[in-house]
């Protein structure tokens, strides 16, 4: 009995294959390999080439790997792009979600962990986000990670789905020196080129109300997040009671200049980066509290920002050689 990873080639799709492995749970990836490389998923496990959209693909995997339960990772997940392609956006996230949804039901498959984002409570107004923060989402993203929290709800009420969602901050880092984060969005992917191609880095804005002036952001090792999927699925899977979503933060954030000092540190190269304007709507501070997972998944950070830094650049420059 296995069980199944939407977008398991992805990035944080494929370390979450790779705790599901160590803990001795078999899993079985669905990607179409849009974003995600085959490369990352680790030799032996079952790759099914495809779309979530495929209802009927869903359903033969499920049926070919004995899919006991379904982390679903799959998306298209780049909240600033979403704006300009919201049909897209909600196609993939919203429609692949519910043919998702049916594929298991028809299937008799019952539980499924969801990642979803704190994309979904847009820019609070609190210093610590908690679980019960209203949700404000601002872009077609985050609206739609907050839809497929509602589904998932909706479908525990009339069909008895077991489920919990994962809000996911600042994802960095890298458990394995092949597997690194390609999004061109994301901030160290976004340095690491720019320092591999022998430019400077931008801080976007440098006059927020924080103690250096640039905005401060939760950072969370892709390692720990993959750890706290495979727990939230083996409590599915025990029968213990999980929260409808749990936050994935540290408590605490780094801003973008001790991101920056952390990249000067690991890499030895040295540079001052530029200083550009402020992006329009990026709130000065989104830190999250942990607590709720911490009681539940034993989630905790195991890793220093150093930590963080020094594996995502070690995974993203050794694949430039």
């Amino acid at each position: 009995m296995s069980w199944l990873v939407t977008g398991g080639a992805g990035y944080i799709g494929a370390h979450v294959v790779r705790a599901l492995k160590d803990a001795g749970i078999p899993p079985v990836v669905v990607d179409d390999l849009s974003t995600g490389r085959r490369e990352f998923v680790p030799r032996g496990v079952p790759v099914v080439e495809g779309s979530i959209l495929d209802g009927g693909l869903l359903e033969r995997a499920i049926d070919e790997h004995a899919v006991r339960g379904v982390i679903h990772v799959a998306g298209f997940k780049y909240a600033g792009v979403s704006v300009q392609r919201p049909l897209h956006t909600y196609l993939q996230n919203v429609e692949g979600t519910r043919v998702l949804l049916a594929a298991m039901q028809e299937r008799g498959v019952d539980r499924i962990v969801f990642s979803s984002s704190a994309a979904v409570y847009g820019t609070p107004d609190v210093d610590l986000v908690t679980e019960d923060t209203p949700k404000a989402p601002e872009s077609p993203y985050g609206e739609s990670k907050l839809i497929g929290e509602w589904l998932l709800r909706d479908q525990g009420i009339a069909a008895g789905l077991r489920h919990t969602s994962l809000r996911y901050f600042n994802v960095v880092g890298s458990g394995d020196d092949g597997v690194f984060d390609v999004s061109p969005h994301n901030l160290l992917p976004k340095v690491f080129e720019a320092l591999l191609a022998g430019g400077t880095p931008v801080i976007n804005g440098t006059d927020y109300p924080t103690p250096d002036g640039t905005n401060v952001r939760d950072y969370l090792h892709v390692a720990d997040l993959a750890l706290a999927h495979v727990a939230a699925a083996q409590r599915l899977d025990a029968g213990e009671p999980v929260e409808p979503a749990y936050n994935l933060g540290s408590g605490d954030g780094a801003s973008v200049r001790a991101i920056m000092d952390a990249i000067r540190r690991v890499t030895a190269i040295p540079f001052e980066p530029d200083e550009g304007p402020r992006r329009p709507g990026d709130p000065a501070r989104i830190v999250a509290s942990g607590d709720l997972a911490a009681r539940d998944l034993g989630w905790r950070m195991r890793h220093s920002l150093d930590d963080m830094v020094a594996s995502a650049w070690a995974a993203r420059s050794g694949s430039a050689d």
